[in-house]
């Protein structure tokens, strides 16, 4: 590392330290807290059987939840991806179209729980409302910065032979950020399945409901169980990401052909 780096190091060393200082990080609290955090592990592994089936029901419908919030969350945020292209729409379409994605990705999920819940009342509804919303902002965004990053040299060349805007996009735009689109998809669901996991802290329906109250009341082996449940839900999603992304995504192209 030269000088320069040195020094930007330095740097950025010494404003995590002012501004942990500033927030009250205590490392020696923390160490110091260990202990307990060995006392609620070792009565974690004190499984409680009989809760296996409930812990198995709750999340599905924190799947089904996700699922749900996810592919609606998609559908609605794929045309709103295009509104928002800047290479595709001038200044007064994509503008207002970005700054209503921006708020709509201001809040974590929980968040937007919070408010559904007031408008619909208690229950998985508020939860894949929430869902659906932070979806649509998310994946709006990865989706018109992939859209804006499309080569121009397709794109100029489609121009040049009269092609109008739709067919544009059906046949420039839309192969060449299909593979970003899927691997966006499906890190989505497996993020939207962790976040609604919590939902139920805020009376939006999952399994997080269970948990949070089997931990208000120091019950951490009934927790765990739901905890377990989770982590195993997630590990699984994650593989069947990784070998949809192996089989379906392709890693390199070689070139692009339009057919019209």
């Amino acid at each position: 590392m030269n000088q320069k780096n040195n020094l930007l190091v330095g740097i950025v060393i010494a404003i995590v330290a002012v501004m942990s200082f500033d927030v009250g990080v205590d490392p020696i609290g923390f160490f110091e807290g260990l202990p307990n955090l060995g006392i609620v592990l070792k009565e974690m592994t004190e499984f409680e059987g009989e809760h296996w089936q409930t812990a198995f029901w709750a999340m599905l419908e924190t799947i089904e939840m996700a699922f749900i919030g996810t592919v609606i969350g998609v559908a609605i945020a794929l045309p709103l991806s295009l509104l928002a292209s800047r290479n595709l729409n001038s200044k007064f379409v994509y503008a207002p179209v970005r700054a209503l994605l921006a708020a709509a990705r201001t809040f974590p999920s929980i968040l937007w729980a919070i408010l559904f819940v007031i408008v619909v009342g208690l229950g998985p509804f508020a939860g894949i409302l929430a869902i659906t919303l932070y979806t649509i902002g998310f994946i709006s965004k990865l989706q018109y910065e992939s859209i804006e990053a499309v080569d121009n040299v397709p794109v100029e060349a489609t121009s040049a032979i009269g092609l109008t805007k739709l067919q544009l996009i059906r046949y420039v735009i839309i192969p060449d950020s299909a593979p970003h689109l899927i691997s966006q998809i499906l890190y989505m669901f497996d993020y939207n399945v962790r976040q609604t996991s919590i939902l139920g802290i805020v009376g939006a329906g999952g399994i997080g409901f269970y948990i949070i109250n089997y931990i208000k009341f120091f019950e951490y082996g009934k927790a765990a169980v739901f905890m377990l449940v989770v982590l195993a839900t997630v590990l699984a999603i994650d593989w069947i990401s990784v070998k949809v992304r192996d089989r379906y995504i392709v890693k390199s192209q070689t070139g692009m052909q339009i057919k019209i």
